[in-house]
Order: C-alpha cells, then sequence, then structure tokens
C-alpha cells in the first residue's frame, strides 16, 4: 500500500486569497464564529477553550470526517502524489486551524502522513 502525503493548510479569508488546494472548504457561513465571543476573540486554536467550542459546533466532527473521506478518495486515485487540504474561516485563527488539526489527527491515525501549515494564525484580530 502506497503511503500518501496530505498538506493541510488553515487561513483567513480576510488576510489574503486562499491558498491552491485540491479540497478548499470554507468554513465561515455555516459554522459559529468563535470571535463573536469576548472571551474568545483574542485567543487562537492553540487555547483549549478555542478548540472546545469549534470541536463541539453541530456539524463539525461530520464534516472532519467527510473531508478525511475525501482525501481518501483523491489517494486512491492512479495519479498519487500529495493530496492539499486548505481551510478557510474569516480571520484564520480559530475555526480553521482547529479543523485542520483535526483533520491531520484522523488522518495521522488512518495511515496518512500529515503535515500542517496555519498561515494566518499568528495575524492580528480582525475587527469588524
Amino acid at each position: 500500500m502506497k503511503t500518501t502525503t496530505v498538506e493541510i493548510i488553515s487561513f483567513g479569508y480576510l488576510h489574503d486569497a486562499p491558498p491552491a488546494a485540491h479540497l478548499t472548504v470554507d468554513l465561515r457561513h455555516h459554522f459559529r464564529d468563535p470571535h463573536i465571543s469576548p472571551e474568545l476573540r483574542y485567543m487562537t486554536a492553540a487555547d483549549e477553550p478555542v478548540r472546545a467550542a469549534v470541536l463541539a459546533t453541530p456539524g463539525i466532527p461530520h464534516l472532519v470526517d467527510s473531508t478525511a473521506s475525501s482525501v481518501a478518495a483523491f489517494a486512491a486515485g492512479p495519479s498519487g502524489g500529495t493530496v492539499s487540504v486548505a481551510f478557510g474561516c474569516a480571520g484564520g485563527r480559530h475555526r480553521a486551524p482547529t479543523v485542520a488539526q483535526a483533520l491531520a489527527q484522523q488522518l495521522t491515525t488512518l495511515g496518512f502522513q500529515a503535515t500542517v501549515w496555519h498561515r494566518d494564525l499568528g495575524e492580528p484580530v480582525v475587527e469588524r
């Protein structure tokens, strides 16, 4: 069995254009933004309260599972090679990096080699 490498990128649409990827998942409109909670606004996915809030959002666990299935479908194709997945949210500090890490953990469990890059995690909070 071949081992497929998966590159996962999290980003914020308010900082720059989405990176090139085989799969791009936009988390902005369907999943609650922790940014609206004052106690979470200045935290990031590096903080447990943010991760807990995002992962408890209805639909997120199913989205992670579905994305893992999509990656497996790409990996099963005859061309092989690296599969890239990008998760975007508004600022790139809460939803996208949390979901990116959750996908990486799941894919690693399934035998994939996953790397994660959080493009905008260190950017300042976007005041809206």
